[in-house]
């Protein structure tokens, strides 16, 4: 049984699922070498990105995880700007962490020009592993100087 305090939720969206999944690939294998067992690591599944914030704020307040990591695509469908939906998104998640006290960390992308052609889908899929074991590296150095401070 792990210890509820060092419990970590990673909420990601499932469209472009196949490029978010290797956000979670990365975060999960770098945290894992930075000491955190499988058991403090909880998943979460939104259709979207701006369902996202929500869900993150949700789970802070559970009071059971120390960290909450959000990832997703938001890009330029053609028929709206997704600027507002990537604001939206990334003011929610500041606004929960601020909110909540529970640090959230953002692995929601928002690339200018993405299309569905093998280069963009190759480029963001190595990105978005990368991300990831950046968000791991940001959660245990936060997650450290928090526990300086109590």
């Amino acid at each position: 049984m792990s210890d509820v305090a060092t419990q970590i939720a990673f909420v990601q969206a499932t469209w472009h699922r196949n490029i978010v999944d290797q956000a979670r690939a990365g975060f999960t294998d770098r945290i894992r070498g930075l000491g955190f067992a499988d058991d403090t690591l909880e998943f979460f599944e939104v259709p979207g990105a701006f369902e996202i914030p929500l869900t993150a704020k949700r789970l802070a307040q559970t009071g059971r995880y120390r960290a909450v990591v959000a990832a997703g695509l938001v890009v330029d469908g053609g028929i709206y700007r997704h600027e507002f939906v990537a604001s939206a998104v990334i003011d929610g998640l500041m606004r929960v962490q601020l909110d909540t006290d529970v640090p959230v960390f953002s692995v929601v992308l928002t690339p200018h020009h993405f299309h569905e052609h093998d280069e963009h889908v190759r480029y963001f899929t190595e990105h978005f592993v990368t991300k990831g074991a950046e968000a791991a590296n940001a959660v245990a150095a936060t997650l450290g100087l928090h526990a300086s401070l109590r």
